[in-house]
């Protein structure tokens, strides 16, 4: 009876957990930041271009593309989610920035969180998933590279 128990508290748990990962990208709008260092980031917000959602792209880096935003300043004022993708400054420092935004959703990608910004967004109160790359969720069906993390994660339990 403990183990039926046990394990039905650790699947709820997993269960809740990937319903948040999913609905993540039920939102209408999201600012994909990036800085060039993580290639999933350009994916990420190609995908939810082809799924018709609102994207702003932030360009940190120092060669932005054409069209893009480079100042937190350049946001329209009403955006659901935030997708950070960062490796050459603390994404908690981007946190600060969009947060006051009224941003309350915000993915990190996987190995870029830190200790401060997963701080910083409980301080925040908002929702903060890391730990996992966006093209997991995002992929189209099929065989790709996404296709096959999602498949080796879900292996793992780490989806």
């Amino acid at each position: 009876m403990y183990r039926t128990m046990n394990r039905y508290i650790r699947n709820k748990s997993r269960l809740e957990h990937m319903n948040e990962q999913e609905s993540f990208w039920d939102n209408g709008s999201f600012v994909v930041v990036t800085d060039k260092t993580k290639p999933a980031m350009r994916w990420t917000a190609q995908e939810l271009k082809r799924r018709e959602k609102k994207v702003y792209v932030l360009d940190l880096s120092d060669r932005p593309d054409e069209g893009s935003i480079t100042e937190v300043s350049g946001l329209p004022a009403e955006i659901d989610c935030a997708i950070i993708g960062v490796t050459r400054r603390d994404p908690a420092d981007v946190i600060e920035q969009i947060k006051n935004m009224g941003i309350k959703k915000f993915w990190i990608h996987w190995r870029t969180d830190t200790a401060r910004a997963r701080k910083l967004c409980q301080q925040a109160e908002v929702q903060c998933i890391t730990g996992r790359c966006p093209m997991m969720y995002l992929a189209p069906g099929g065989l790709n590279m996404h296709s096959m993390h999602r498949a080796v994660a879900k292996i793992f339990n780490k989806y």
